[in-house]
């Protein structure tokens, strides 16, 4: 006799634990038929819900304990379901059946594969080493398309950065840092093991001839190698561990992050580190045309420069110590006997703010300069900029990264439109920018990153923002002889970044420095080396600061400066 199947779909379980019987019920009739087959000769299903009815329905309790035959509605769409799993599970069971098929007869090439073994031709000349950059004919001659002339035979160490395979011919592009080179591996070398397997990033030597690639094709450097010979010096990992998987382009920035030495294989980051170092030697050199010497300022202080809510501590042999915020204070010292310093150092900065233009600790190229005016100080720093530029752009391999990496820049024009704070107040006003409160802005605010960024992005060019009020300001920034409620002190502002240099002349009276101790409640007796530089034999000077990462985002067009830093700290992130 046939079985009687229980269905309870309130107090009924699915679990192992459910045997559909009268005591131990399932909750669904799908889970039943997958347990019981429907086919069956005599079974039948009851159900019930015990607990619950419809919606106003006014049933006797006792009704409801009462076991039913399943409707014929129920039935149905239970029998449709199982017929949908019962297909499902056939096309995975063929799927797996094929798949380990696949996997069988690849498993069986690779076992021949890895009977395939390539000697080097010790009949050829033996090959020159160079870098995947060089395209001296002198070093590097191609075998022209329609000639019988040879190229050099070259060999060539790199990574896999691309590879695409075609029948009897595997296409690979290596990458040293140094450039790029398409290399074409073709006969017994494409059957071995370790090109069957081959994954990006595997470090790689390979031997060929130079060849300048057909008419319509193309490749790095117009050229390609075609191989005689490779040995794989170091694998890299495949599968789940593959670096396309542990860095995808559609990643989370977190996990971007995570894996920051992966990302900077890629050629975006590279680029951009690229520009950097470009960027540090056009400084240098800009520095260098207008005679100022590059000094290097410790990292380790017992001073504030900007307020000692940003300081990082630490004990340093007992003593309380701060890593810099600045090198402002040590490069004025340097003024008496080396004249106009700069230097290039990092400065670090306690802000938890996880805005798109911090970071914790970042390149602070700093300069300052002696018996100078407010005047003399912007025109240097306008120069600076637009020298530094020049020198960019003079090189067509930087050049062509920034072209890649920001395609719309355009290199600012002097003179910089110079807008003073107070005229940069009414300009928020009249355009409808509020402040932070989100009230229109009155002169004494200290204009947001929001607020500024907008105007700046409005205004669409380069703008020295000068004479900000003293109290919104640091404490050695000098006072306007003609309004002593502002400071001789600027802003340097970048369409897309904003800030990217401040500014100031230093006060130069003792008295005046003395009155600006008391007045921000500091003990001046830890500065008596800065202050000592009013003592003998004062001068008219100011400087500036510059944050690289902050010109590399408006140079690249990148959204954070996070991507200008080679591994970026910031507020939570001090890894890897």
């Amino acid at each position: 006799m046939a079985p009687s199947i229980y269905i309870d779909e309130d107090v009924g379980r699915d679990d192992t634990t459910a045997t559909g019987t009268e005591s131990a019920p399932y909750k669904t009739l799908i889970h039943a038929f997958v347990q019981h087959d429907p086919s069956t000769e005599g079974i039948e299903y009851l159900t019930r819900k015990s607990q619950t009815d419809a919606p106003g329905d006014n049933v006797d309790p006792a009704a409801k304990l009462e076991w039913k035959h399943a409707t014929k509605s129920a039935v149905k769409k239970a029998t449709n379901l199982l017929d949908q799993r019962k297909k499902k599970a056939a096309k995975e069971q063929e799927l797996a059946i094929r798949e380990k098929a696949e996997s069988d007869k690849r498993q069986q090439v690779l076992e021949e594969a890895k009977k395939v073994i390539i000697k080097e031709d010790t009949s050829l000349p033996k090959p020159v080493r160079i870098r995947l950059d060089v395209t001296d004919p002198a070093i590097v001659k191609l075998r022209s398309p329609d000639s019988d002339v040879p190229g050099t035979r070259v060999r060539v160490l790199g990574r896999v950065h691309r590879m695409r395979a075609q029948k009897g011919v595997v296409f690979i592009t290596l990458t040293d840092g140094y450039g790029y080179m398409q290399c074409i591996l073709t006969g017994d070398m494409v059957k071995t093991y370790d090109v069957m397997t081959l994954t990006l990033e595997t470090s790689m030597s390979i031997h060929g001839e130079m060849r300048a690639v057909p008419a319509g094709a193309h490749a790095p450097n117009d050229r390609e190698l075609h191989a005689d010979f490779f040995t794989i010096i170091g694998r890299a990992a495949g599968d789940k561990e593959a670096i396309t998987t542990r860095v995808a382009k559609d990643a989370d920035p977190q996990t971007l992050l995570d894996n920051r030495h992966l990302v900077l294989r890629g050629e975006t980051s590279s680029a951009v580190m690229k520009v950097r170092a470009a960027t540090l030697r056009a400084f240098r050199k800009a520095f260098e045309e207008t005679r100022m010497l590059e000094v290097t300022p410790p990292a380790m202080v017992q001073t504030q420069v900007e307020g000692g809510s940003t300081l990082f501590g630490f004990d340093y042999y007992g003593e309380n110590a701060y890593l810099t915020q600045s090198s402002q204070l040590y490069l004025e010292t340097c003024l008496p006997s080396m004249g106009d310093v700069f230097c290039v150092c990092p400065s670090f900065r306690a802000e938890k703010s996880l805005t798109r233009r911090h970071l914790s600790e970042y390149t602070h190229i700093e300069a300052e300069l002696d018996f100078i005016t407010f005047t003399d100080l912007l025109d240097h720093i306008e120069e600076v900029i637009c020298r530094v530029i020049e020198n960019i752009f003079a090189d067509p391999e930087i050049a062509g990264y920034i072209n890649k990496l920001n395609p719309d820049f355009k290199k600012p024009t002097r003179p910089f439109r110079r807008m003073k704070y107070a005229d940069a107040i009414e300009w928020l006003r009249e355009h409808d920018i509020p402040n932070e409160e989100g009230a229109p802005h009155q002169f004494g605010d200290d204009i947001a990153e929001a607020a500024e960024r907008k105007m700046t992005d409005i205004i669409n060019t380069p703008i020295f923002l000068t004479h900000f009020p003293a109290e919104i300001k640091a404490f050695y920034m000098k006072k306007d002889a003609e309004d002593r409620r502002v400071t001789e002190s600027v802003d340097v502002l970048m369409p897309g970044v904003g800030e990217i240099v401040g500014g100031s002349m230093r006060m130069d009276d003792w008295d005046e420095l003395m009155t600006a101790y008391k007045r921000e409640g500091m003990d001046p007796s830890p500065y008596y080396w800065y202050t000592d530089q009013r003592k003998y034999g004062t001068s008219p000077h100011g400087g500036y600061g510059l944050g690289l990462e902050r010109f590399l985002a408006w140079l690249c067009a990148r959204y954070t400066v996070r991507d200008c830093s080679l591994y970026p700290r910031f507020t939570g992130r001090c890894t890897p």
